[in-house]
């Protein structure tokens, strides 16, 4: 087995023997009462409950639940369907899988994410592992420290899996291509389809079962977006109820970072370990309030009975969403009621052409501000320290190129600056709009498709794209989250539906989320990475 740690493209990757001496090996590695009595766990599409029940149960060990993941990935991941996912896979996750299952033998589970192996999108700073935010100009930065959500979910018991593919600097709400892998990486619902951006990999690797949940992050879209276009369950929170620290930047004002899951309930498990307050985010500090708060609890599956929830046209009508796309929002209108919910059809917020005309002129902080600070702190532990140095570097895609000098050409406008205090009375007014509307209207949420359009082929950049997330949630700091509400193209291509409440709504949202999956289970696995035999 090759074991390497850092480098560009191919590096870092697991060779695996052929294929018969892999099960063999296997068979080999795992107790004789496990091999003689235990039937073959169906991997895919399993959640974390039927994980640890198999666990319990004797028939299933954390090392094999391993060799089963990076199975996949060697058959489909660069080989197959070539999803072209993951950019690097833990080579000590063996070894790590192993450890837990020693200390399950001696205590049991050692904390709620036994044992999950997790896919971390490469913007998440991985202790050991090579950090790249999907650029060439970091592919030897290997960080020392995990970020904080990365943290937590070790801490939990979950083992970093592999590392995904992402929009480099997660630029792109559109498509998954970087320089740190070559190609695309491919929606595996339609091989020639995008994931959307920038969190692609991750949502491309949960929704074929290359790992059991998966980590993002969403500056305008990017854990939504993905999450829509593979028929998964992202969580955007509340701003400063998880923290950033050590995920690479893009906009500080509007990044978050969060779960991505194949169900809602593996995603709030997730939400539960990563919330927080960290002294590394001062963002975070608002969360002491909000905390701790028992998540599970949202689990309800009759959670939509008596809620009020508008349909917020705003976000989707600004041009002609596809016909198909809004008939099965309509339709998932339809399955709100019939689960007990009251609609409000329209739901716009009122006042928010005069709040946009009145904006104050001018980026505040920004790319530059933010990933010039970030590099800093690092010292001499990155290659580069500011981004006038990355585009010295010529590290990067060539498509990124001219936004990278945009971005270097305009002044970085720190919090203390006019344009930021401009922004901040913006952001503030289109937060009070927002609740004005839920007060008058008695809203518990508002719900939207997520993309207009069905997932573009890969390459075209012409045809409407129809992101609908970058406005709401991010310049509120709202919470909101994405469920899947069917599938359109004669049931080939995934549509999902957005669920967006106030501030610290996250109990409230999750329970629309999940009794609205319970009610309609509208998730299938995509065919193009189907069971191994």
């Amino acid at each position: 087995m090759q074991r390497e740690r850092g480098g560009a493209q191919a590096e870092g990757r697991i060779s695996y023997p052929d294929p018969v001496i892999r099960i063999c090996c296997f068979l080999l590695c795992v107790p004789p009462a496990f091999a003689q009595t235990a039937a073959p766990f169906e991997v895919e599409e399993a959640t974390i409950s039927q994980v640890h029940e198999a666990m319990k149960a004797g028939r299933l060990t954390c090392r094999a639940l391993v060799d089963l993941y990076l199975q996949r990935i060697e058959a489909y991941d660069k080989n197959g369907p070539a999803i072209n996912a993951i950019v690097l896979v833990n080579p000590d996750v063996r070894e790590q899988a192993g450890e837990l299952d020693r200390r399950f033998q001696a205590s049991g589970f050692t904390g709620p994410l036994h044992c999950v192996p997790m896919i971390v999108k490469d913007n998440f700073e991985t202790a050991g592992l090579r950090t790249s935010n999907g650029a060439l100009v970091f592919a030897k930065y290997v960080p020392e420290k995990d970020a904080f959500q990365v943290a937590a979910v070790k801490a939990a018991g979950a083992l970093v899996l592999a590392k995904s593919n992402m929009a480099e600097w997660a630029f792109s709400p559109y498509e998954t291509v970087s320089s740190i892998l070559p190609g695309y990486t491919k929606n595996p619902y339609a091989l020639d389809r995008v994931t959307a951006g920038s969190s692609g990999g991750t949502a491309a690797a949960i929704a074929a079962s290359f790992g059991l949940v998966g980590l993002g992050s969403d500056t305008g879209n990017s854990i939504r977006g993905p999450s829509s276009h593979q028929a998964l369950a992202g969580i955007r929170s509340t701003m400063g109820l998880t923290s950033r620290a050590g995920v690479f930047p893009l906009s500080t004002l509007a990044d978050i970072a969060g779960p991505m899951a194949r169900t809602v309930e593996d995603a709030e498990k997730v939400f539960q370990v990563i919330v927080g307050a960290d002294p590394n985010d001062p963002a975070t500090a608002a969360a002491r309030d909000h905390l701790p708060q028992d998540y599970s609890r949202s689990l309800d599956r009759d959670g939509l009975r008596g809620a009020t929830i508008g349909v917020l046209r705003q976000a989707y009508e600004r041009e002609p969403p596809d016909g198909e796309i809004a008939q099965i929002f309509l339709a998932a209108v339809e399955e709100l009621k019939r689960a007990g919910a009251t609609i409000v059809d329209p739901a716009n917020v009122e006042g928010l052409e005069a709040i946009h005309l009145d904006r104050g002129a001018g980026p505040c902080q920004g790319f530059k501000y933010d990933m010039n600070h970030f590099l800093a702190a690092r010292g001499d532990r990155v290659p580069v320290k500011t981004l006038a140095e990355i585009i010295r570097s010529q590290g990067f895609h060539p498509s990124v190129e001219r936004r990278l000098e945009r971005a270097e050409q305009g002044p970085e406008n720190g919090p203390d600056s006019a344009a930021c205090k401009a922004e901040m009375t913006y952001r503030g007014q289109v937060r009070e709009a927002v609740n004005r509307t839920m007060d008058k209207l008695k809203l518990d949420a508002f719900v939207y498709p997520t993309w207009s359009n069905v997932p573009r082929l890969i390459g075209d950049l012409n045809t409407p794209a129809g992101d609908n997330s970058q406005f709401f949630s991010p310049t509120t700091g709202f919470p909101a989250i994405n469920v899947p509400m069917g599938f359109s193209r004669g049931g080939t291509l995934p549509a999902g539906m957005t669920i967006l409440g106030r501030a610290w709504s996250e109990p409230l949202l999750i329970r629309l989320a999940y009794a609205y999956e319970q009610a309609t289970h509208h998730r299938h696995a995509p065919p193009s990475t189907p069971p191994l035999r």
